[in-house]
C-alpha cells in the first residue's frame, strides 16, 4: 500500500480518485511514498527515504527545495494549466480594470460616505473624473503563449481586441490551441512599442528578470496599461515607478503587490487569487492526484520540474525506474549489469533534463533487490526502484 502525506487541504475530488485498497492517505502519515502540497513551506522539512515524489496542486514551486529533491531522486511535480482559467479570468477582469477607472472610482465613491442624499448628485457631477477608454479594437500584447497566455489572447480576440502574441519558444500544443485570428508579433520590441495594454506570461529566469525595465518602458506608447500576474519579479519598481510618473504607463495591475508599489499612484494592487476558485482547487488536485498514480504504479513522469517528461506504456513483466545525474556512460553501466544477471530488456527509455536523467527499463524476467541493490551503487544514480 502506497502512503501519501497531505500537507495542505487538498480537494476531494483529487482524493477520490485514490484506490483504498491501494492508497493510505493523511496529514499525520509517517515516512510517506509521497506528498501532496499546495502553498505550505516545505524548505524546512526533512523528507524520510521512503519519499519518491511531491506534487503540487498548483503550478508554482516556490514553496519546494527542488534542488534538493533532485539530489535526493525525487520527482516534483505541478500541475501547469489545471488553474488556467481562472487567471485567464482575472487577467480579463485586469484588463477592464484598467482602462475603465472602476477601481479609484469606487474608492472615491466610498469615501462619500455620511453625504445622505447629496450623495447621488456628488456621484454624477464627480464621475467625468473616471472616464476610461473601452477594450474593443485596442491592441493587446500577450508576451508569452503557454496555457494561460493562449486563453487570454482567445478570449481578448472574442471581446474584439486586436491580439498579438510573443514567444520564441511556443510549444506545439499551445500553437494548436491559439485562435487564428492572434497576429504573430516579430519581435519583442515591437510588440512592446505597438500595444496599447500588455500581460505577461512568461516565466521567471535569469533572461526574464525585470524583462520590464526603463529600455522597455521607453518604447511603450503613451498612457500604455501593463497586466501582470506571472511574476512579480518581471518588472522593475524602480523603472516602473517612473514609467507611471511621467504617464508612460497609465496603469499597473499585479497579483504581486510589495510594499514600495501599493503606495504608487495608478497601482492596483489585487491579491494573489489565480488559483482561488473551487474549479480550479478541484482541477488542481485531480491533475497532482493523476500524475502521482501514474508514477507510482508505473514509474512514468508527467509534468515534473526537475526530471524529464518520460512516458512509456508497460510492455514487461516487471518495471525497474532510475534516477541518475546526467553524466556520461550510466546507461552504459546499467544494461551490462542486467545482461549479468541474464534479464532481457523488453523495452526503455532514457531522457535527460539538465543535470538530471531518468530512465524506464521494462524486462521480462529475473529483476530482484539483488539487482537494484547493484544499480543503486552505480556512482551517480540517485533512485532506483522495482515496479
Amino acid at each position: 500500500m502506497y502512503k501519501i502525506q497531505t500537507l495542505n487541504k487538498i480537494s476531494a475530488k483529487g482524493l477520490d480518485l485514490l484506490n483504498h485498497d491501494r492508497y493510505e492517505y493523511a496529514s499525520e502519515i509517517i515516512n510517506p511514498d509521497a506528498i501532496l502540497v499546495r502553498s505550505q513551506d516545505m524548505h524546512s522539512m526533512e523528507f524520510p527515504a521512503t519519499l519518491k515524489a511531491i506534487a503540487r496542486a498548483g503550478a508554482g514551486v516556490n514553496n519546494i527545495p527542488v534542488e534538493k529533491c533532485s539530489a535526493k531522486g525525487i520527482v516534483v511535480f505541478n500541475t501547469p494549466g489545471a488553474n488556467a482559467n481562472a487567471v485567464k479570468e482575472l487577467v480579463l477582469l485586469a484588463i477592464l480594470l484598467s482602462s475603465r477607472r472602476i477601481y479609484p472610482g469606487i474608492s472615491w465613491v466610498k469615501s462619500q460616505a455620511g453625504s445622505g442624499a447629496d450623495i447621488k448628485a456628488l456621484v454624477e457631477k464627480h464621475k467625468s473624473a473616471y472616464v476610461g477608454p473601452e477594450i474593443r479594437g485596442k491592441r493587446l500584447g500577450v508576451i508569452g503563449l503557454g496555457a494561460i497566455g493562449v486563453m487570454v489572447a482567445n478570449d481578448a480576440v472574442a471581446l474584439g481586441m486586436d491580439v498579438w502574441g510573443y514567444d520564441p519558444y511556443i510549444s506545439v500544443e499551445s500553437a494548436w490551441g491559439m485562435s487564428r485570428s492572434v497576429k504573430k508579433s516579430t519581435s519583442l520590441d515591437s510588440l512592446i512599442s505597438e500595444s496599447d495594454y500588455i500581460t505577461l506570461h512568461t516565466p521567471l529566469n535569469k533572461d526574464t528578470r525585470e524583462m520590464m525595465n526603463a529600455g522597455k518602458f521607453g518604447m511603450m506608447k503613451k498612457g500604455a496599461r501593463l497586466i501582470n500576474f506571472a511574476r512579480g519579479e518581471l518588472v522593475s519598481h524602480a523603472d516602473l515607478r517612473e514609467a507611471l510618473s511621467n504617464g508612460t504607463v497609465s496603469f499597473y495591475v499585479t497579483d504581486f503587490p510589495t510594499d514600495d508599489i501599493v503606495i504608487m499612484d495608478n497601482v492596483i494592487p489585487v491579491p494573489h487569487l489565480g488559483a482561488s476558485t473551487p474549479e480550479s482547487e478541484e482541477n488542481c488536485a485531480i491533475m497532482a492526484v493523476n500524475q502521482l498514480v501514474d508514477f507510482l504504479e508505473s514509474g512514468n513522469i508527467h509534468n515534473s520540474v526537475n526530471f524529464p517528461e518520460c512516458v512509456l506504456p508497460f510492455s514487461g513483466k516487471k518495471r525497474l525506474v532510475v534516477a541518475n545525474r546526467n553524466v556520461p556512460n550510466m546507461i552504459g553501466q546499467i544494461t551490462p549489469m542486467l545482461a549479468e544477471h541474464k534479464i532481457n530488456i523488453a523495452d526503455m527509455l532514457n531522457k535527460s533534463k539538465g543535470d538530471y536523467a531518468y530512465n524506464i527499463i521494462d524486462v521480462d524476467n529475473g529483476a530482484d533487490e539483488t539487482v537494484l541493490g547493484r544499480i543503486m551503487g552505480i556512482e551517480g544514480v540517485l533512485m532506483a526502484r522495482l515496479i
